[in-house]
């Protein structure tokens, strides 16, 4: 590198890993000039698709001719996807990010190199790394532990070959299904989704990688459910169901980034909105790392919400507002920038402040340090000369990956029907049918590998190896004679095919239907980012497909494999059983197998309510009594299966613990509720235990019911579990009629159930003493203990 005189390598304090972080940063800021500090907060996309066949609009925004040598001179903040961007081998790719990062560094005269992003939300984004189910199934689960286990190989895999962010988990609350990013999300209520969310960040935290919240805030209620459409809400709505998971991750899981949304919530839009990012994050909340835009989310100020008139104007508002990084690229945070400095329009003091986040957390990763390398831990520079050599000891997906995924597929499969067909008996003829039985890519989400870069890589293999319901099918029963018709495509208008699947299924002793999803981009799939639906009818000719095999009179067992819940016409009432599973992953085959034949005992629950009918939606459990099924209106939002329903093969009896609820608890104390749970099966199984809360009388209507906690028990056959809810008051807090969060004196009702429509045990108590308010220091959790008797 070269240094002018007045900044000799042996004065660089900045490079001092003895000397505090605050003095590192505040003396390398010094040190920069205007264009130095501007080029630590952009990205830079190497080898992005530019001629509109890319992932995603605008990419072709990258085209501009660029003098990179040129830019490399006064250093870079961020590189985009090196990995996810094209198929890379693991070794090489590390070889390559190593390379490159050491010209970087070089480059400059501070020898920074940049910070490394990827794509993590259903695993580590590139080639032959393990694909993992989709969040909506992490949420099937109730099962934070296994999720923090995940998050924590994604990122162990992520930080041995350089990288250093992921841009992962989602926290958006489910509100329309018929959004296409709802695989993405974890459900629809906030506490599920803020645990499991946490649990995430803390897996990938643990491992060094930087987690990054998206989408703060609002993306998932978008009018219509259309992708990046505007958000008509209120700061209730706002304030109750889409914040709380993002204050939970940030109060609890050290997360250090955020992603802003593309959202425009009642015309401000997320990335302007000096009141999200700065007034509530971190002046109320207290956080501390960066804030990065959503890939071309700061052009749409100029481009899709018109409040900027120049990339400059756009610039600004976003710098001001609290973003701190552009991402992907630099369309507004170079030039433009600084011309807004320079013309006195903008205060350098706002790049000073993003500049600080920035290098501070530079310094966390050791970035600054002199004695930073690019090389992987345990490599040699013989190993960056010929990285074919460690060919086979940079492994993606390992045994050990595939059996975690194996694991949380199995236990996200929701059995929503059974007459007593399952498990499925030993002998007999089974006839699959359905476009998502023999179809590998029917398993994974749209941020997979696969789906999201692979699809433009026809040439290459996928990488993974991947079950489908048919090879799951054929595995589990060696002994029975498998037929299988595809009846219909995913989405296609060729019905020539259903005749076929009819006859395979009037032949066989029992059918498996499977229907659902193909996960895609922008208008390549029924699911996925800009896959939105019009209706919640499943896509297709499937409906036709799937009421043909139940005129059939053979047994049929539904199984969904899908990105979002979908109407069933008929088979609520029909289908011997029905299973419902979101995108399962790479081991999704094997596992619906599993649980079909018994293997597994199910014991995933609905993170997303069923709808009955089309005409309910947009609608989901979290709705006050107005909006409920009533007498004025034809519109029926009763879903056919609701929130946290599912079955097992064990059954279970509740009986309520000698721990109710006194009759009188301040708005400052804690009440306790308790349930003994016994498995009267045969089998071991887990049942997930539900504590609902209900406030009849409220300063401001309330949702008829809403999650406070739950515990995923596992029972052995015969056992008993006993679970107690020790419930502070906080939780019972809402924002009311004057835009506060309070704790509000009054009678409420906590209510242990087996879903939101399956209340076993309720406890009344009343609040007492004064109305209280308060703020993020609140608690936020049930202390749960369960005791195995």
């Amino acid at each position: 590198m070269s240094l002018d005189s007045e900044t000799e390598v042996s004065v660089r304090p900045w490079a001092d890993s003895a000397r505090s972080v605050d003095e590192r940063v505040s003396s390398l800021i010094a040190a920069m000039t205007l264009r130095e500090k501007v080029a630590q907060l952009y990205g830079m996309w190497v080898g992005a698709s530019t001629d509109g066949e890319g992932v995603a609009p605008h990419q072709n925004d990258l085209g501009e001719d660029l003098d990179l040598d040129e830019l490399l001179t006064h250093g870079l903040g961020q590189l985009t996807r090196a990995f996810g961007t094209t198929p890379l081998e693991p070794a090489e790719g590390a070889a390559s990010l190593a390379k490159v990062q050491r010209h970087i560094a070089a480059a400059g005269r501070f020898g920074i190199p940049a910070l490394v992003h990827e794509e993590c939300l259903a695993g580590f984004t590139t080639w032959k790394a393990t694909a993992y189910p989709v969040p909506l199934a992490w949420g099937a689960t109730f099962d934070p532990a296994i999720v923090e286990e995940m998050a924590e190989r994604i990122g162990t895999s992520m930080r041995s070959v350089g990288v250093h962010q992921g841009l992962a988990p989602v926290l958006d609350v489910t509100r329309d299904p018929r959004w296409g990013r709802t695989e993405e999300t974890i459900g629809e209520d906030p506490y599920l989704v803020g645990t499991v969310a946490t649990a995430y960040v803390r897996g990938l935290e643990k491992t060094g990688i930087v987690s990054t919240l998206k989408h703060f805030a609002g993306y998932s209620a978008s009018r219509g459910g259309r992708n990046l459409a505007p958000v008509p809400m209120g700061p209730r709505e706002l304030g109750d169901v889409i914040l709380p998971p993002f204050e939970m991750a940030v109060r609890e899981g050290g997360v250090r980034s955020v992603m802003h949304s593309y959202s425009e919530i009642d015309g401000v839009p997320a990335a302007a909105d000096e009141r999200l990012l700065t007034e509530l994050l971190r002046d109320q909340w207290g956080f501390d790392g960066t804030v990065v835009a959503d890939y071309f989310g700061i052009s749409f100020l100029k481009l899709l919400h018109g409040v900027a008139g120049t990339w400059g104007e756009a610039a600004a508002l976003a710098l001001t507002a609290g973003v701190d990084v552009e991402l992907p690229g630099m369309k507004t945070y170079a030039d433009p920038l600084i011309g807004e400095i320079e013309s006195g329009a903008l205060a350098e003091s706002f790049v000073d402040r993003a500049l600080e986040r920035v290098l501070r957390q530079k310094a966390e990763l050791g970035l600054l340090d002199a004695d930073w390398s690019p090389l992987p831990e345990g490599w040699t520079e013989d190993d960056l000369a010929s990285p074919a050599d460690r060919t086979g000891r940079v492994v993606f997906d390992g045994a050990e990956d595939r059996a975690l995924a194996r694991r949380i597929a199995e236990r996200s499969v929701v059995l929503l029907r059974n007459d007593g067909i399952l498990p499925l008996p030993t002998t007999g003829s089974i006839a699959v049918v359905g476009p998502t039985a023999a179809d590998a890519m029917t398993m994974l989400g749209c941020y997979s590998f696969p789906s999201h870069v692979g699809v433009h890589h026809p040439e290459l293999p996928v990488g993974i190896s991947i079950s489908t319901v048919l090879e799951g099918i054929t595995e589990a029963f060696p002994g029975r004679a498998v037929s299988y018709e595809q009846g219909c495509s995913i989405d296609g208008p060729d019905r020539d095919g259903i005749a076929a699947a009819v006859e395979a299924a009037r032949a066989a002793d029992v059918v498996v239907v499977s229907l659902g999803d193909r996960a895609g981009l922008f208008g390549r799939g029924t699911s996925g980012e800009g896959c939105d639906a019009d209706t919640l009818d499943l896509p297709g000719l499937q409906g036709e497909l799937l009421e043909a095999v139940l005129d059939t009179g053979t047994p049929v067992v539904v199984v969904l494999v899908s990105g979002r819940p979908y109407v069933l016409g008929t088979a609520p009432e029909r289908a011997a059983a029905i299973v419902q599973t979101f995108f399962p992953g790479e081991e999704g085959g094997t596992a619906i197998a599993s649980v079909l034949s018994g293997a597994v005992n199910p014991s995933g629950r609905l993170p997303v309510g069923v709808p009955s009918r089309t005409g309910g939606q947009p609608s989901t459990y979290l709705l006050p009594k107005l909006a409920k099924r009533s007498e004025v209106s034809n519109i029926d939002t009763t879903p056919a299966y609701p929130f946290g329903f599912g079955l097992g093969y064990s059954s279970f009896e509740w009986s309520a613990l000698d721990v109710a609820a006194p009759a009188r608890v301040a708005t400052d104390g804690t009440a306790r509720i308790g349930v003994t749970v016994r498995n009267t099966g045969d089998r071991d199984g887990a049942e997930i235990v539900q504590l609902y809360l209900h406030d009849p009388v409220a300063q401001v209507t309330r949702p008829v019911r809403r999650l406070i906690a739950y515990a995923r028990v596992e029972v052995p056959a015969g056992r008993s579990v006993e679970v107690r809810f020790d419930v502070p008051a906080d939780t019972t807090s809402f924002i009311g009629r004057d835009l506060v969060r309070v704790v509000e004196p009054g009678e409420i009702e906590l209510q242990l159930g087996a879903s939101s429509e399956d209340i076993r045990h309720t406890a009344v108590t009343e609040l007492t003493g004064p109305l209280r308010h308060v703020d993020h220091t609140r608690e936020l959790h049930c202390e749960v203990s369960v005791t195995t008797v």
